[in-house]
């Protein structure tokens, strides 16, 4: 029933009550944001004005024992897409957030040089974060934790949300991300590097002896469905590649098709068997989908988290590179250096079609860029996070990089973001998500892939239009509801 507004200006912070009809309007998360957004700024406002707020929100039923529960979405205006974003993390800073004693910060203004936030049982201090600036997730991290409490967690971004890339991400927990939309841009417009909580303040639960009976056997029954050998547990969503190959909507050389004859190389006995170290999961969370790897493999070395699904379609197939550990590592970089994996990678792809069809000349790349070289894949990924030579092209997302030289058609993007790994020719509710989602192209606005690829709760025809239009409005305020609560 608290929020933190913070004003970066005059660094100053103030606590407000939230109105109980707000709450009970609109729960919390993304719909609580998302009202809150809605009065307070422009929507003519550039999104790297001072004048767009940045939120984080927590929803009711995080830091709470329900399994899965435990996210908070980040809400501003998006400078990819110019349309409201609203992006998801986990992991445990959410949880540390909401035990704060708030349900929601709002970042206004921009601080005059860089700063974070340090929130601990209440207590607010804005402190200079000029000796992080130019620093990578870890190493804000770590810095962060010696200087604040060991047991607090950080979300931060890295030199590409600094930059103002507009497909950075905020990082949480050095390995879940805020991935979508450029969030990490406006964080970096302000000034803000990092923000840090501490919290021992457990939400009051109606009837908590109900809510943990009633949690506590949901755990069992979906932990039990995973302990009997269920995909998500034992590849998490790497098991997804050899599922949407077969369909034919697998993301490949720039969407050119929806097959990969080198998809051998991005199976997920290949993650598991070759650079799986543990599971990971969220607070909470029964299901345990992260993967902790490490690539030990001739020039490619490296150890994190992931990769997930969507990374391997982005930097693995749609960039005609069948290479799981070129794939795995290039998903550390974008963690340490706060990159949005999925508009990454398909820029990068975007790129390599353009290339190869002679439409951007070898010299403005500074090097070859065909598709299957993940030598130049990994470079550009870094060369992005600074904007440094052709990686400023590759920093401003697929539609103004396509755009720039005359051919917006080659960017596969909706509001300018880019495609996530469903290639909707082959699924048609997804297309159809894509094209009616507030936040441009995204799965998580309302996953038809659930219904059109995996069959739960049960299958239907991927390849029709017919009665669609209603089955992608339920999905999308189905999410809705999940991003509030």
């Amino acid at each position: 029933g608290k929020l933190l507004r913070v004003n970066l200006n005059t660094l100053s912070w103030q606590v407000e009550p939230i109105d109980p009809k707000i709450l009970r309007d609109y729960l919390g998360g993304r719909g609580l944001a998302v009202h809150y957004i809605s009065k307070m700024m422009d929507p003519k406002v550039d999104p790297f004005s001072p004048e767009n707020p940045l939120i984080m929100a927590t929803g009711p039923l995080t830091a709470t024992p329900a399994p899965t529960g435990n996210r908070y979405m980040v809400v501003t205006k998006s400078p990819l897409t110019g349309a409201l974003s609203n992006s998801n993390s986990g992991g445990y800073f959410p949880t540390e957030m909401k035990r704060t004693g708030f349900d929601m910060f709002i970042f206004e203004g921009k601080a005059e040089k860089p700063v974070y936030l340090w929130v601990n049982d209440s207590q607010v201090e804005i402190r200079s974060a000029e000796h992080l600036w130019g620093k990578t997730v870890p190493v804000t991290d770590a810095t962060l934790l010696a200087e604040t409490d060991p047991k607090a967690k950080v979300a931060c971004i890295g030199p590409a949300g600094e930059n103002l890339v507009r497909v950075s991400s905020i990082m949480n927990d050095i390995g879940r991300a805020a991935g979508r939309s450029g969030v990490g841009a406006v964080m970096g417009s302000k000034n803000l590097k990092a923000v840090v909580v501490r919290g021992n303040i457990e939400p009051v639960l109606y009837q908590p002896e109900e809510m943990k009976t009633f949690c506590s056997e949901m755990s069992k029954r979906i932990g039990d469905i995973y302990k009997a050998g269920a995909a998500m547990r034992v590849y998490g969503t790497s098991y997804v590649p050899p599922i949407t190959n077969e369909l034919g909507i697998l993301p490949t050389r720039n969407f050119q098709s929806g097959q990969f004859e080198g998809i051998e190389g991005l199976m997920p006995e290949v993650l598991r068997q070759k650079y799986l170290v543990r599971n990971k999961a969220c607070y909470r969370c029964p299901i345990a989908c992260g993967r902790v790897t490490k690539v030990d493999e001739g020039k490619y070395k490296g150890e994190g988290e992931g990769p997930e699904y969507e990374t391997i379609a982005a930097m693995g197939s749609d960039c005609g590179i069948d290479s799981m550990a070129a794939v795995t590592v290039a998903n550390y970089i974008c963690n340490e250096l706060g990159l949005d994996t999925i508009s990454t990678g398909m820029t990068i792809a975007c790129a390599m079609e353009m290339y190869e069809k002679g439409l951007i000349p070898e010299e403005e790349i500074g090097m070859p860029l065909r598709f299957g070289d993940a030598d130049a894949m990994i470079e550009l990924v870094k060369k992005a996070a600074y904007r440094d030579g052709f990686g400023e092209k590759i920093s401003q997302g697929s539609y103004r990089l396509a755009e720039s030289y005359g051919h917006p058609e080659f960017s596969i993007t909706a509001k300018r973001q880019e495609f996530p790994g469903y290639d909707p020719r082959g699924s048609k509710g997804m297309g159809l998500l894509y094209a009616t989602s507030n936040k441009g192209a995204s799965h998580m606005a309302g996953d038809m892939a659930y219904v059109e690829v995996f069959g739960t709760p049960e299958k239907i025809d991927s390849l029709t239009y017919e009665g669609k239009p209603e089955l992608v409005m339920r999905f999308e305020d189905c999410f809705a509801l999940i991003d509030s609560a």
